[in-house]
């Protein structure tokens, strides 16, 4: 286990809160199993794994967890995780009744990460479209295909240069002017931004 100490945990649990969080962080071929008073702020146990964790490893860690909460008479009320499909099954064997929820921060995150792939994705498939063009300089007509071409070039790199304006948490005027400008006609990539502001 990897409990901390006998006497740090009668600590620790001493004023216990009644809430957990619990986290895994993997260093390359180990992974740290981690339980945190969540209100208290103090680390509980931990576990350290040289493999990735499965269902069984975190049960029997949680489960130790459980015995240290009881033996001091304490009772967990919430628990709070990253949502990781490692506990739920454990959560629901061990303390049925108790809430859990997912950690606002990792669901940020998630949804930040699939907001900027999906501008990725859109990004290559506007470049797949762009014509190639001959070698040799262009015209200077604008409506050649050539000109045209390195217009759309231009606009897929600088919505790539500007991505940060479809995540950041708040636009000041000035760069919804810009994300506007970045956007026109592509109502999906709005939407996209419409989402971020709804989160």
């Amino acid at each position: 286990m990897a409990a901390l100490s006998l006497d740090y945990l009668d600590k620790a649990l001493a004023d216990f809160s009644g809430y957990l969080a619990l986290d895994e962080v993997s260093d390359g071929p180990f992974c740290v199993l981690s339980a945190v008073d969540n209100r208290r702020h103090h680390r509980l146990c931990f576990r350290v794994l040289d493999h990735d964790p499965t269902h069984k490893d975190c049960r029997a860690w949680l489960k130790e967890l459980q015995g240290h909460v009881q033996q001091r008479r304490q009772t967990v009320r919430g628990i709070t995780t990253d949502g990781s499909p490692l506990y739920p099954r454990a959560l629901k064997e061990l303390w049925p009744d108790v809430p859990h929820q997912i950690c606002a921060f990792h669901v940020l995150k998630a949804i930040t990460k699939a907001v900027l792939h999906a501008l990725a994705k859109v990004r290559k498939q506007r470049k797949a479209k762009i014509l190639p063009q001959p070698r040799g300089r262009p015209s200077q007509d604008r409506t050649t295909p050539a000109r045209q071409a390195a217009r759309q070039k231009q606009q897929v790199a600088d919505r790539f240069e500007h991505r940060h304006l479809f995540v950041r948490h708040q636009l000041s005027a000035t760069q919804r002017v810009r994300l506007r400008k970045r956007t026109r006609g592509l109502l999906p990539l709005r939407a996209l931004r419409g989402i971020m502001d709804e989160v």
